[in-house]
């Protein structure tokens, strides 16, 4: 196997992240968040938000568009996915907040920065049609994916959460993810070849399954590390050679192997 390693580390400030097990970016940069309310209410909108949800979400697009992500299909999904709707009710007025949320069993959802810039960073100039994500959650990144790409299959090592993530998916009528309870280092081989990788939580290293699973030019993106975490991207160029980039500092919860019941 031969990996061509570069660094494309982002040049700003970092500081460290309160939370110990949480899936966000390390970024000094902090872009405050303006909220305004009076908008309609979604159907799906929690008691919590009322008609706040779709001024909100509008809001966090703008946010993420002013912290670099410019893809229009990416911001497009995260304008229409409703995030509260992934979260304890009791958390719901901090759904569109820049930061991760707890979902239970040690997990979190991703910092909304992190979703939509791992989801923009495997996407090439053609888009990726088949994917796969390691690491369902609550299920608000398959969601996000669902509208971005043409067929998502996803893998949840706790049998909790794929439940949870299954009924949410159910409720926003997101047919086109494939869910799986199953070990997400092991991936889906009787599905491969993948045009994208998305991997939800950071191991020592990418699992080699993974990487095998990879089409020729397809594109993974992973937290990579334990105490100090980056986000990799590696495009695979041939049958056993891949180029791997590093970009920004992040903090992620841990991959595991098995599955849990």
């Amino acid at each position: 196997m031969a990996v061509k390693d570069s660094r494309s580390g982002v040049g700003r400030g970092l500081h460290g992240i309160t939370a110990s097990n949480s899936n966000t970016r390390i970024s000094a940069t902090r872009i405050p968040n303006r909220l305004a309310s009076g908008s309609p209410v979604a159907a799906l909108a929690s008691e919590n938000l009322g008609l706040n949800s779709e001024r909100m979400r509008e809001a966090m697009v703008q946010r993420l568009h002013a912290q670099g992500i410019t893809h229009d299909q990416v911001l497009a999904a995260m304008q229409l996915i409703p995030r509260h709707v992934f979260v304890d009710q009791a958390l719901a007025s901090r759904a569109y907040d820049d930061a991760s949320l707890p979902i239970g069993h040690g997990q979190t959802i991703s910092q909304p920065w992190v979703v939509a810039r791992m989801i923009a960073a495997v996407c090439n100039a053609t888009m990726p049609a088949r994917v796969l994500e390691v690491g369902t959650g609550c299920g608000y990144q398959a969601a996000v994916m669902a509208k971005v790409f043409a067929q998502v299959h996803s893998i949840e090592r706790i049998r909790a959460l794929y439940d949870t993530a299954k009924e949410h998916l159910r409720l926003l009528r997101l047919t086109k993810v494939r869910l799986v309870h199953g070990d997400g280092m092991l991936g889906l081989p009787s599905v491969a070849p993948f045009d994208a990788i998305v991997v939800a939580a950071a191991g020592i290293r990418i699992p080699q399954a993974l990487l095998a699973q990879l089409r020729i030019g397809g594109v993974l993106i992973a937290p990579e590390g334990t105490s100090a975490q980056r986000l990799i991207r590696v495009t695979r160029t041939g049958a056993s050679s891949w180029d791997r980039q590093e970009l920004e500092e992040v903090r992620f919860v841990p991959l595991k192997a098995g599955v849990q019941t």
